[in-house]
């Protein structure tokens, strides 16, 4: 260990942008294990690992960093394993560059960041090759059981944990697939297909049964899944797009980023899309626009060069440094040819029956505004018009009515329309049902509804095993804060 000084970082190779263009796959290839070992070297072993501070999940990083230095690469895997549902999956699109990685001390004193994100992904890729990942035996299972409605991040960690503790799992999903946002709303070239469907895979043999084309309140009512299960957990995350107020939304070809990235998933997956081969969500030969500055965003502009978008712009009305995202994605971003409109707002859609161009306006940064962050405004006479044949609006999403959708107008909200909870047991206003990820805490990092969805299963099991003592405990600490 404590090689950073001698050692450079070094991470996996990356396909040339000319190259991964061409297809959907991940961009990055794997270490091999003598490379795996020596960046893990690198770690420092710092008394306070801010790597660890600053993950959600607060994995024992230096740990398995060192485990895998020393080739005990099993041990890595197991110690991985115990505070994260998915590793591999995280490894592969957490913004390292924003928790661990970009808190790691020899990052900060200049010798660059040990690669966590890519040893992590490298620790469980081997497990699973080696076959070390099975699937959950029990020797008793309990008679109470748990439904779980969404088998995003949240909720396939939270049915993992409690299938573990012996309960009967049932996962109710709206799509055809189990696994919401990472099977349909990541593209590949982040997160191959295939690792989730593994990940799902191992479940359904550990006995957690799945209902799939299963939707809450339109086909199945909620107060039958509360009947038939002694506690529920929601973890339906957020999906419904938050729109831009401009002058007219019926244009065909302005479209929101989880419709594009759906259709683009579905047609990687040989399924058979309609809106995708009639043209209306698929950029091939098209000026391509994108608004928005977030992770999705860049899923999206990343996600039409490949489909052979004659150009890619996008919109984003602050400076890079202040952008949401990350900056490795808008690194990728720019060498595949994307080109960013930093400080620019769009202001009206032109066009009659299909959009033509779109109205931008530029920005300056001003003063800071109540979050911190500097507060665009507009310059005088900076209009221009920029030809699209599709708008792509990734302007982040917000909760769905769920009181309304469920038939369930006692289940209270927040303002925002995020699921109130007891933040101490993560209980709604109704008695055994409970509330995990996005849902709760609004559209978020993959890590903290796996975070969520963990410490959801903890709380569900304290109130299947002493309802007497949760109670006391809910009704005690009734704090029904939106999480920040």
């Amino acid at each position: 260990m404590l090689k950073f000084t001698t050692i450079k970082k070094e991470n996996p190779e990356k396909n040339s942008a000319k190259k991964r263009v061409k297809t959907f796959n991940e961009i990055y290839s794997k270490y091999a294990s003598e490379k795996a070992e020596e960046q893990a070297s690198r770690c420092s072993q710092c008394g306070v690992p801010f790597c660890q501070v600053h993950c959600p999940l607060h994995n024992n990083i230096p740990d398995w960093l060192k485990l895998t230095a020393q080739d005990r690469l099993k041990e890595a895997y197991e110690l991985s394993n115990s505070t994260n549902n998915m590793p591999e999956i995280c490894g592969r699109i957490c913004p390292q560059d924003r928790l661990c990685e970009g808190n790691c001390v020899i990052e900060n004193s200049g010798h660059g960041t040990v690669t966590i994100g890519s040893i992590e992904k490298y620790i469980t890729d081997q497990a699973w090759e080696n076959d070390w990942i099975k699937p959950i035996k029990l020797e008793n299972e309990k008679d109470q059981s748990v439904g779980i409605i969404g088998s995003g991040p949240a909720g396939l960690a939270a049915a993992e944990q409690l299938r573990k503790k012996g309960y009967k799992i049932t996962i109710y999903e709206r799509y055809d697939r189990p696994g919401g946002l990472l099977i349909y709303g990541i593209p590949n070239f982040k997160l191959e297909k295939e690792i989730v469907i593994r990940r799902t895979k191992r479940l359904i043999e550990s006995g957690i049964n799945f209902n799939l084309n299963t939707e809450i309140g339109s086909n199945l009512d909620f107060e039958e899944i509360t009947s038939n299960h002694d506690a529920i957990l929601i973890a339906t995350g957020v999906y419904k797009p938050r729109q831009i107020n401009l002058n007219n939304k019926n244009f065909s070809n302005v479209v929101p980023a989880l419709d594009f990235l759906i259709a683009s998933n579905r047609k990687g997956l040989n399924e058979l899309v309609p809106e995708f081969d009639n043209g209306n969500l698929n950029s091939l030969n098209k000026n391509v626009l994108v608004i928005g500055g977030g992770d999705t965003a860049m899923d999206c502009v990343r996600t039409a060069v490949r489909q052979g978008a004659k150009d890619v712009k996008c919109l984003y009305r602050r400076d890079k440094v202040n952008m949401p995202g990350s900056q490795r994605e808008v690194e990728n971003a720019v060498e595949e040819g994307v080109d960013f409109r930093w400080l620019s707002l769009p202001t009206e859609y032109i066009g009659n029956g299909k959009l033509l161009e779109t109205k931008i306006v530029k920005m300056q940064l001003g003063s800071a505004d109540e979050s911190g962050r500097r507060e665009p405004k507009i310059l005088d006479d900076s209009e221009q018009n920029i030809k699209a044949d599709l708008v792509v609006e990734a302007l982040g999403f917000e909760p769905e009515n769920l009181p309304k959708i469920f038939n369930k107008n006692e289940l209270t909200v927040t303002s925002w329309g995020t699921l109130k909870i007891n933040f101490s047991t993560m209980m709604t206003n109704i008695e055994g049902v409970f509330a995990a990820g996005d849902i709760v805490r609004g559209a978020s990092l993959v890590v903290w509804g796996i975070k969520d969805g963990r410490e959801a299963a903890q709380n569900i099991d304290l109130y299947l095993k002493n309802k007497n003592i949760f109670k006391h405990k809910h009704s005690n600490e009734n704090n029904y804060e939106k999480i920040q």
